[in-house]
């Protein structure tokens, strides 16, 4: 009798973000759920926003005038919907180098369990408003994951995964990412939260 042939593993979107934008929280609250309902996994991949700043030269939304109070006012309306909690924290925008980097850490040990490192940063920083930004900060998560906040804390400063943050930083803009969220359905690109339906409706038909 012959071996039973290994299951072919689920399609996969990759789903690029950035912890400090609110689009990319209200974006990490669906996309597992849509993609699920098609058959495809999800690989969620944080980068930096600030190095495509320093390439086209855009500035966040909420620093602009209009756009900044429409943005304020749209992403309170968006987690209205979603039923989930939003506030902007203290001195936003910033810098959100220290959740990447432990995101990273965690997903080479288990993808499954940086996702849930991801989750409960995006409600600390989003929901409950708390600043994340500093490595003591973005720390005392791990326990809620079941990794010691010294250990965290010490694998957030390693060097190897300063540069792996950087290299998928660099990898996402080399694949055309230039905003959070930015998915990609094989070679497909799809830029904003508001683009979800889009997502949707292109697995449910194969594309068009």
């Amino acid at each position: 009798m012959s071996a039973p042939r290994p299951e072919a593993a689920a399609p996969a979107i990759d789903f690029y973000f950035d912890f400090a934008s609110p689009y990319g929280y209200l974006a990490s609250v669906e996309i597992d759920a849509i993609a699920g309902r098609h058959g495809y996994a999800v690989t969620w991949r944080p980068f930096m926003l600030g190095a495509v700043f320093k390439l086209e030269g855009p500035r966040p939304l909420v620093d602009y005038p209009l756009k900044g109070a429409y943005t304020r006012r749209d992403v309170v309306r968006c987690a209205r919907r979603l039923g989930i909690p939003f506030q902007l924290p203290e001195g936003f925008p910033r810098a959100l180098l220290a959740p990447a980097r432990a995101f990273y850490w965690l997903s080479d040990r288990d993808p499954a369990l940086a996702k849930h490192y991801a989750r409960a940063a995006y409600a600390a920083y989003f929901g409950a408003g708390r600043d994340i930004s500093r490595p003591e900060a973005a720390a005392p998560l791990g326990p809620a994951v079941g990794v010691a906040a010294a250990t965290l804390l010490a694998a957030i400063q390693e060097p190897a995964i300063k540069e792996r943050l950087k290299q998928e930083t660099d990898a996402a803009i080399g694949r055309g990412g230039f905003g959070s969220p930015f998915l990609f359905v094989g070679g497909e690109p799809f830029w904003g939260a508001d683009r979800l339906g889009e997502v949707d409706r292109w697995l449910a038909s194969g594309g068009w």
